[in-house]
C-alpha cells in the first residue's frame, strides 16, 4: 500500500528544504547518522568504504556523518578494524571518501571518537595502552577498571580532537561531529555515573561539562569561524539504557549551554524512539527540548526507517509507531532541523532517493545481516 500521494508529497517537499549549519547549507534534510562497520584494515578506510558512502550520497543523503573515527590517542580505540582520523594512510583514505561524496552532491562529516572506560587493556590498536576515563570506572559501575585521567591526559586528548578537526578542515570534509553519546569518553564526564572527580572536571553538571566544552573550544580553535561543529550527545548508555544525564528542561540546559558558549554550531541528540517525548508536561522529545533551550540547529535520530513496523506506519497501515506525517509536522514546526537514517540505510543504499520520491511500497525492512556487509 502507498502513502496518499498529497502524505507522498509533501514529504517531498519538507525534506528537500536546505538547511544551514553555520558555513554549510546542507541540500536536504536527512543525514546518515554515524555507525560502526570495521572495514578498514589498519584504520585506514579503502575503496569499498569510499564507495558505500557515494552511494548514499548519490541516492540522496544530505549530509553523511561517518562512522566514528578514532582520534589520534593511543587509548582512543579497541579495533584495528575501525577507521582512524590520524595517519597519513588513513587521511589519505579519508580525503577520497569525502571526494567522492561532493561528487555525488553530498556533504559529509568524520564523526571523531573516543571510547575511553570502554577500552580493555590489551585491545588494538595499541595493546600497550590502557583504558582511561574520569575516574577509571565502567559504566556498568565496575571500578577500577582503568585509570583516572591526569591533567596531562586530558590535555592529550583535548589536543587530539582538535588536530583531527583541524585534519577535516584541510583533507576537505565539510565539518566535524564530535562523539559525547552512548556511555563513550565524553559522555562519561558528563554523566554522574561515570565521573566521580573532585577537581573542576567532577562535581555539578556544569563542572562535568567543563572537558567537552574544552575540546569544542580547541576545536573551534583549530578550525574556520565558519567550519560547522557538531555535538552528538545522549541520556542513554550502551550499557545503561535508562542512564540520564538530565531530569528537567532546567539540568539539560546546565549541559548545553557551556557547549553552546563553547562553539557548536549544532546539536545531535540521540535517541532510541526519535517521537518519545523527552520531559513530561511536553511533546518535545531531545532534539526539540535542545533548540528550545539553545537555539542551535538540531538532528534527530532514533528508529527512523529501522524496521517493518515502521516502515508500515509510513504507509499509512496503523503500526504502533509514528507515522510519516509526524515526522513531517514535527519538522515542520521547527521542533528538529534534520532527521539522521542508521540501519535503514544499511538495509537499503537508497532509502532517502525512495522515500524523496514518494516510492514508499519499494522501503524494505531492516534485516540485521546488513551489518555483516558494505553494500
Amino acid at each position: 500500500m502507498n502513502v496518499t500521494a498529497s502524505s507522498a508529497s509533501r514529504a517531498a517537499e519538507i525534506l528537500s528544504r536546505p538547511v544551514p549549519l553555520n558555513g554549510l547549507t546542507v541540500p536536504n534534510r536527512i543525514a546518515m547518522a554515524p555507525m560502526t562497520r570495521m572495514f578498514s584494515p589498519g584504520g585506514i578506510p579503502g575503496e569499498d568504504v569510499r564507495a558505500y558512502y557515494a552511494r548514499r550520497a548519490a541516492a540522496g543523503v544530505g549530509l553523511i556523518i561517518t562512522e566514528g573515527t578514532y582520534v589520534g590517542h593511543d587509548s582512543a580505540g579497541q579495533s584495528d578494524r575501525v577507521p582512524r582520523f590520524h595517519g597519513e594512510e588513513q587521511l589519505a583514505g579519508w580525503a577520497k571518501v569525502a571526494d567522492a561524496v561532493h561528487e555525488a552532491g553530498g556533504t559529509i562529516m568524520p564523526q571523531l571518537w573516543h571510547i575511553g572506560m570502554v577500552r580493555n587493556a590489551g585491545d588494538p590498536p595499541y595493546a600497550d595502552a590502557p583504558a582511561m576515563g574520569p575516574s577509571g570506572i565502567r559504566v556498568d559501575g565496575t571500578p577500577n577498571a582503568g585509570t583516572a585521567m591526569s591533567r596531562r591526559d586530558l590535555d592529550d586528548v583535548i589536543g587530539a580532537f582538535a588536530e583531527a578537526a583541524a585534519a577535516a578542515e584541510r583533507i576537505g570534509f565539510d565539518g566535524v561531529e564530535l562523539h559525547g553519546a552512548h556511555g563513550y569518553l565524553v559522555d562519561q564526564f558528563l554523566w554522574a555515573g561515570t565521573n566521580h572527580r573532585t577537581d573542576a572536571y567532577g562535581g555539578d553538571r556544569v563542572a562535568r561539562t567543563k572537558f567537552a566544552a574544552e575540546i569544542v573550544a580547541a576545536v573551534r580553535e583549530r578550525v574556520s569561524p565558519d567550519f560547522p561543529v557538531v555535538f552528538r550527545y545522549s541520556q542513554w548508555k550502551q550499557e545503561a539504557y535508562d542512564a540520564r544525564l538530565a531530569e528537567s528542561p532546567e539540568e539539560l540546559e546546565a549541559i548545553l549551554n557551556p557547549l553552546a558558549a563553547a562553539g557548536v554550531d549544532a546539536f545531535h541528540a540521540s535517541t532510541r524512539r526519535y517521537w518519545i517525548p523527552e520531559f513530561e508536561g511536553s511533546d518535545l522529545n531531545l532534539a526539540g527540548w535542545t533548540k528550545k533551550l539553545t537555539g542551535r540547529p538540531t538532528i534527530t535520530v532514533g528508529s527512523v526507517g529501522l524496521d517493518g513496523d515502521f516502515i508500515r506506519g509510513f504507509m499509512g497501515e496503523g503500526a504502533p509507531v509514528q507515522n510519516i506525517d509526524d515526522l513531517l509536522d514535527r519538522l515542520e514546526r521547527d521542533e528538529f532541523d534534520m532527521v539522521a537514517v542508521g540501519r535503514a540505510l544499511l538495509q537499503d543504499p537508497e532509502w532517502a532517493a525512495k522515500v524523496l520520491g514518494g516510492r514508499f511500497d519499494e522501503l524494505k525492512a531492516y534485516d540485521a545481516a546488513a551489518q555483516k556487509t558494505l553494500s
